[in-house]
């Protein structure tokens, strides 16, 4: 099976006044369908360079990114943008919603760009469809300070999903929220990608690593570690662990 991201010798080198950054060096990996690959690394390790380089928001100063088949490098600024648009999927940290628009209006705000055109009726069927998929279709028509953190969490995930995306794409996604709901969101991850969902996901918290089923680590630029995860741990379990300590501190309590 052709590999849905192929980086060949992935360098980018940055400007600095008279220093120059390194940020990545010579990152050569594939990724394949319905994979689920957490990115890892110190501050300053690359990972958040190599993510916006998955996500062509950043060309690599050298080497060759191949998404789907499409050499990024053969594109101008507009292909990218509907290759980005069509391709990929974004969950970002802060969730990033409009605070003067329902969860369903949210979720259809990439329909409106690109080179796909949609009826109103078909862009309110697929938006109440990725949120049916999260669990939020019964909150459609609320705004977002109507909602928990978790709540937007999955708001956000249905709006990357929306657009049928080769890849989602989330960055330090759970960076925002407590430990249950974390969970929670990871548990939206997981189904996904057990729905065939190719996903890389950028953290800095090993637990939430443990959840995916690949982990990738940088150091100075470079991957030190590609390991398929052999315990990997399964959200809804995690979720029952935190239900009877929750319990066990109410009668304690």
């Amino acid at each position: 099976m052709a590999a849905v991201v192929q980086l060949e010798d992935i360098h980018k080198t940055y400007d600095s006044g008279e220093v120059q950054v390194h940020a990545v060096r010579g990152v050569t990996l594939d990724l394949h369908k319905g994979e689920f690959m957490a990115i890892m690394g110190a501050s300053g390790s690359g990972k958040s360079t190599l993510m916006n380089t998955l996500g062509c928001l950043d060309r690599p100063t050298r080497g060759r990114y191949l998404l789907d088949g499409v050499d990024i490098s053969q594109l101008d600024r507009n292909e990218l943008a509907d290759l980005r648009n069509e391709k990929l999927g974004f969950v970002f940290q802060g969730f990033n919603l409009l605070s003067r628009t329902t969860a369903r209006e949210n979720v259809e705000l990439p329909m409106l760009y690109g080179g796909r055109h949609f009826s109103v009726s078909e862009m309110h069927e697929r938006a109440m469809k990725c949120l049916e998929i999260v669990g939020l279709a019964n909150r459609a028509d609320h705004f977002p300070s109507q909602l928990s953190g978790g709540q937007q969490q999955r708001v956000a995930i249905a709006r990357a999903l929306v657009n049928q995306p080769q890849v989602l794409l989330a960055d330090e996604p759970t960076g925002n929220l407590d430990s249950k709901t974390s969970v929670e969101v990871m548990g939206v991850f997981q189904k996904l990608n057990d729905e065939g969902i190719t996903i890389v996901m950028v953290t800095h918290e090993l637990d939430i690593a443990h959840f995916c089923r690949r982990n990738l680590i940088m150091r100075d630029g470079r991957v030190v570690s590609d390991l398929q995860v052999t315990d990997r741990l399964i959200a809804e379990q995690e979720m029952a662990k935190l239900r009877e300590a929750e319990s066990a501190a109410k009668l304690t309590a």
